[in-house]
């Protein structure tokens, strides 16, 4: 009779996911994670494949994340909206992992649900096909776009500075050279990420809403 697993995955991939965190992806190892786990290195290899493993337990930790806390609405529109926003919230609150969910395709169970959520609720906007597969990725690659948008644009604010100084320095540009650059430096002064991921959500199923 096996041994009893000392770990369970979800203590993995809460104790990988605040490591990233707290400094950075560079800091997660197989030494590192048995040390916050309290254990030894070999240990750890009973759980995870490798770096390959390491990378699989953050994408998986901030897709569980990305689940919806309210009911499914019913309204297909109302569901893109609710999955959309989900997943923006999970990846834009661990940006150091936002990298590995573009480039690593780990089909873990967590990851797969949420990912068949979303196409269902776009199959029930008439959605099928080649169609279904280019609306999944446009909703999908305008969370994660915008995500990295707001944390590594032009526009997002360094840890010495503030929206005001940004606005300054853009004001500062000649106007008749980059009058949209300091139109859009000072529409972004009152504006928030919030409102903004909203108001670019709202045109994207808008626009899936068109036959």
């Amino acid at each position: 009779m096996p041994a009893p697993r000392k770990f369970s995955q979800e203590q993995l991939r809460t104790a990988a996911l605040a490591l990233v965190d707290q400094q950075g992806l560079a800091a997660l190892t197989m030494r590192s994670l048995a040390a916050a786990l309290g254990t030894g290195a070999m240990t750890i290899y009973n759980y995870v494949d490798g770096r390959e493993g390491l990378d699989a337990l953050l994408v998986e930790a901030v897709m569980a994340s990305a689940q919806p806390a309210d009911e499914p609405a019913g309204d297909w529109r109302a569901d893109v909206r609710r999955h959309a926003e989900a997943n923006w919230r999970a990846v834009r609150a661990h940006p150091d992992v936002i990298p590995l969910i573009l480039t690593r395709r780990i089909l873990d169970e967590v990851t797969m649900s949420g990912a068949e959520a979303l196409l269902d609720a776009l199959a029930r906007g008439g959605r099928h096909g080649r169609d279904l597969l280019i609306a999944f990725r446009t909703v999908s690659g305008f969370v994660m776009g915008f995500a990295q948008a707001e944390l590594a644009g032009p526009l997002s604010i360094a840890p010495d500075e503030d929206v005001a100084a940004i606005t300054a320095r853009a004001r500062a540009l000649p106007t008749g050279r980059f009058p949209r650059l300091v139109e859009l430096a000072t529409a972004a002064a009152d504006s928030t990420a919030e409102a903004e991921f909203h108001a670019g959500l709202d045109i994207i199923i808008a626009g899936l809403a068109r036959e």
